[in-house]
């Protein structure tokens, strides 16, 4: 079992704290009105004279959207990703088919997503999410219902929108519909919210 070293994780914590918040170019008083936690406490964090409690580095973390052990990682993160064909199968969701294309979610704030439409799909729910969705046909035809419009999309159309607008995808003609979807982070799992 590896010995940990509690300065030495805590220096690294502030390294990283005090990073994070620079490269979004945040003050300390807009980073404590996003996490709900003091400017004072903040400033300790990222002195490294205080330890964080694990509410604290949840609020953090989500803030941030990153993974609460990147928190404790040195030097600067470049996360990066590669997936291959056939490594995440589809998995059943709401009347979709899905299959994330990033393992490393946490790190990114977008979300890319296999989705198959399945011809009788069932239900008639509208969803909607905080952020934006781009989508582009690999194969099939796709009705996009979005608020009150309703888009024919055949093969290589795309679309992208607000995904605060309710919205669901009906696969049309003869055929299930394949499409690659983007989405950007938001606070609650998208696959919860969406699928």
């Amino acid at each position: 079992m590896e010995n940990v070293d509690p300065e030495s994780e805590l220096r690294i914590l502030s390294q990283r704290l005090k990073a994070l918040r620079d490269s979004h170019e945040w003050t300390l008083e807009e980073l404590a009105e996003r996490t709900q936690l003091s400017k004072p406490y903040l400033s300790r964090l990222e002195a490294g004279e205080r330890q964080p409690s694990i509410a604290a580095l949840l609020s953090i973390a989500q803030t941030y959207q990153v993974g609460v052990a990147s928190l404790f990682q040195e030097g600067e993160q470049t996360p990066q990703v590669v997936v291959r064909g056939g490594q995440t199968p589809l998995k059943p969701g709401n009347g979709l088919f899905h299959a994330g294309l990033s393992a490393r979610t946490g790190e990114f704030n977008l979300r890319p997503i296999r989705v198959v439409v399945p011809l009788q799909r069932e239900g008639g729910d509208l969803y909607q999410h905080d952020g934006e969705e781009w989508l582009y046909v690999i194969r099939g035809r796709l009705q996009l219902i979005l608020g009150r419009d309703q888009h024919q999309l055949g093969e290589g159309d795309a679309a992208h929108f607000d995904a605060r607008i309710p919205h669901r995808l009906v696969a049309e003609g003869d055929t299930d519909a394949e499409l690659l979807l983007v989405a950007t982070s938001s606070p609650r799992p998208l696959l919860e919210s969406y699928l």
